[in-house]
């Protein structure tokens, strides 16, 4: 499974980057395959796994805000393992050069 995941303390500013630090720590230490990018990060692993990070992110973020905004797109693919990089491959190998 593949999330699209984003999250955002409502309320804090215009900048969030300060706020991000945290939750980027988590993701890191989470042991599972992941892509930051500049609207959010994509997060690979079984439901169980990427569900109880996105909720560590939460907790941890609900500390700082008073109000979160989560984004989750989720590609639930039964049998695919290293979608993140099999995904981007797959288009760039059709790719006229």
């Amino acid at each position: 499974m593949i999330v699209d995941f984003s999250i955002a303390p409502v309320g804090k500013g215009e900048s969030l980057s300060a706020s991000l630090v945290e939750v980027f720590e988590l993701v890191d230490a989470s042991g599972l395959s992941f892509e930051h990018h500049a609207m959010g990060t994509n997060i690979e692993g079984d439901w169980d796994e990427v569900m109880a990070l996105v909720k560590a992110c939460r907790d941890r973020m609900l500390e700082k805000a008073k109000r979160v905004s989560i984004f989750l797109r989720i590609d639930d693919r039964l049998g695919v393992t290293d979608g993140i990089r099999r995904k981007v491959a797959s288009v760039e190998a059709k790719r006229r050069h």
